[in-house]
């Protein structure tokens, strides 16, 4: 098997097997449930919020266009996550197919840039909104949300585009069982018996590159804001806004520290249990999706206002 070449193996060994959680199999349709839930609160808020902002005119503008943005990404995040997870979880779906497995790696990761990219707008949006807004609709006007769009979509897929190509380039001469409950990238290469430096090298650059300047450039956003914030006279102003910003950070930690934490214990935590690296890498492609519409959403008043009035209609309320 060792001297098989890439297409040889794939033709004798076309598909890896995947685990699910490892060590909790026997409790895995029970884990199975709050994913489940978390997924169909991704399907339903964000097809919502979705819905609303493209009937109702008066809701392109900057903020909620990035939000539609936001919205869509973490329907295909969630999509390319979900269903797969709880086919291995609830039917004993393990085994995936090669190319199939290298496509779900490669909208898991390319959509959680494009995720990064647009938290990084809306950080941008609000920054231009508080601290410079009799400027906002001349700086962030249609065209330039276009283009940050464009931009967003071109890095994720750029930059992750050649994850799947090295991917190609390994050998795998010795059991294709993925530890994991999808296909995910370092997941895969750790399973390669031919030279891995090129791909885990890559790997960390993106990485670096993509949350490293994200976190930065929303960071240094946030902490204007905030200094705009204190500066604002009333104290319920205040609180009024560092309740909104208070929110909108906790989400924006929840998706990057729990990622984070995946990708260092890939290369640092050889003594965390593996089965509880997998749940948190499960949740941090499920929890913000199903987080997003409901604090970005449902914590905006003129869009709780229109789906509300949407369910009134409709007669569900």
């Amino acid at each position: 098997m060792m001297a098989l070449s890439n297409s040889s193996w794939r033709l004798l060994q076309p598909s890896f097997f995947l685990i699910g959680i490892p060590g909790l199999e026997e409790s895995q349709h029970w884990i199975a449930l709050p994913l489940c839930v978390l997924y169909l609160l991704a399907l339903v808020g964000n097809v919502t919020i979705l819905f609303t902002i493209w009937t109702d005119p008066s809701l392109h503008q900057p903020m909620y266009l990035f939000l539609a943005m936001l919205c869509g990404i973490d329907l295909v995040l969630a999509s390319s996550t979900a269903p797969r997870t709880l086919a291995v979880l609830l039917v004993h779906a393990h085994e995936i197919g090669y190319m199939v497995c290298l496509m779900q790696m490669f909208f898991i990761h390319a959509f959680s840039s494009m995720e990064s990219g647009v938290l990084v707008a809306m950080a941008l949006d609000r920054y231009i909104a508080i601290c410079h807004p009799l400027h906002h609709s001349t700086i962030l006007h249609p065209g330039i949300i276009g283009r940050i769009g464009v931009a967003v979509l071109v890095r994720g897929l750029l930059l992750l585009l050649p994850f799947p190509i090295l991917l190609q380039r390994l050998v795998f001469c010795r059991a294709t069982v993925i530890g994991h409950a999808y296909c995910e990238h370092m997941a895969v290469v750790k399973l390669a018996c031919s030279e891995t430096t090129v791909n885990r090298a890559y790997g960390l650059a993106v990485a670096l590159l993509v949350v490293g300047l994200d976190i930065l450039a929303i960071g240094i956003s946030y902490a204007h804001i905030l200094q705009a914030v204190l500066k604002v006279p009333g104290v319920e102003a205040q609180l009024k806004a560092f309740s909104t910003c208070g929110s909108r950070i906790c989400v924006i930690l929840v998706f990057y520290v729990p990622g984070m934490f995946s990708f260092l214990t890939y290369r640092f935590g050889h003594h965390v249990p593996h089965h509880a690296h997998v749940l948190l890498a499960t949740l941090y492609l499920l929890v913000p999706p199903a987080l997003n519409p409901l604090v970005y959403g449902v914590k905006t008043q003129q869009i709780r206002q229109r789906v509300l009035r949407v369910l009134y209609i409709k007669g569900w309320v």
